[in-house]
């Protein structure tokens, strides 16, 4: 990627996996779906179910080619998260509560300024993190055992 096209990067991105979002341009307007994918490094998004594309795909030894459906990216622009107590796109704001909680709240005209919520989705990993030690992992014993004393300078090494 060239200088330009990184210039032209969204940086702070308001649209997350697991939205609910309407087209707003292009053969699907109109229409709602989730955001079943994010490229931020296209600024494109996937949206589940719509932007559909007939593929050709060649057979290969391990698998059968033919003509496949599949959801083609639409770019971030061209769509918007619907609010949820209208119904209706609106842009997406950040405010802080007064606990200090950062929320995401819909904007524009005829909006309700409620705040958008966070998707469940985003809760879940996709890598599980590992419950027991791996052959990597350094042992709890090594880990706890102290190998540099402050006051008398042990340990220190000799440069």
């Amino acid at each position: 990627m060239g200088w330009k096209a990184a210039e032209k990067l969204i940086r702070h991105w308001k649209i997350l996996r697991g939205d609910n979002v309407m087209i707003i341009r292009g053969k699907d307007k109109g229409e709602t779906g989730t955001i079943k994918r994010v490229i931020r490094s296209q600024n494109r998004v996937i949206v589940e179910g719509k932007n559909l594309i007939k593929k050709h795909i060649k057979g290969g030894p391990d698998h059968e080619g033919g003509i496949f459906t599949v959801e083609a990216p639409l770019h971030a622009s061209n769509v918007q998260v619907v609010d949820p107590v209208t119904g209706r796109p609106c842009k997406v704001g950040v405010k802080y509560l007064e606990d200090g909680t950062k929320v995401r709240v819909a904007r524009g005209t005829g909006t309700s300024g409620s705040i958008i919520p966070r998707p469940e989705i985003l809760k879940i990993r996709a890598t599980p993190r590992p419950t027991t030690a791996g052959p990597k992992d350094t042992p709890m014993e090594y880990v706890w055992e102290q190998t540099y004393d402050a006051k008398t300078g042990k340990g220190m090494p000799h440069l």
